[in-house]
């Protein structure tokens, strides 16, 4: 059954698609991070290791809003691994074996990204298809990516 929230279907549908695309790029931060909290070695192995854990941990619980986002204007989300690689804008790094140093570096400039991203869907979804919801909704989404990457970038500042 279709809903009657203000929108129309072509925006409810236009909207969907940027949230499957953050979908998958969330997807992706979320499966590279906890592949960095399996696989960091070295002198700080613990505590990045507790770190990793508590980012991927919010990055699990962004994935299943925005999926749950999706649903809610009437759009079917994303759900497969081969999805989330077609839809993804982020980069993955396969083969590569990083230190800590650059295990950070890759997710911070992954949160970037995300952040840029954010702020031109979040234009985007406020003045072509007037979505005051998902634009709230994603302007908490960048407010978080926001604070995780102030943390990756402390850590890089650490001497």
């Amino acid at each position: 059954m279709r809903s009657n929230i203000g929108l129309s279907v072509e925006q409810c549908e236009s909207v969907v698609a940027i949230l499957n695309a953050l979908l998958a790029d969330e997807y992706l931060l979320y499966t590279k991070t906890r592949n960095y909290h399996w696989n960091v070695v070295g002198p700080q192995f613990h505590d990045l290791h507790k770190f990793f854990e508590t980012q991927y941990n919010e990055l699990n619980e962004i994935v299943d809003q925005v999926a749950e986002r999706s649903r809610s204007l009437g759009g079917k989300a994303l759900g497969t691994m081969a999805e989330f690689l077609n839809h993804t804008r982020l980069k993955e790094l396969t083969g590569h074996s990083l230190d800590a140093r650059d295990m950070i570096a890759n997710l911070l400039a992954d949160h970037e990204a995300l952040i840029c991203q954010l702020r031109l869907d979040l234009e985007t979804c406020t003045e072509q298809y007037h979505d005051a919801g998902t634009t709230d909704f994603l302007t908490g989404l960048m407010e978080q990516h926001e604070k995780m990457g102030w943390m990756l970038r402390a850590f890089l500042e650490a001497k």
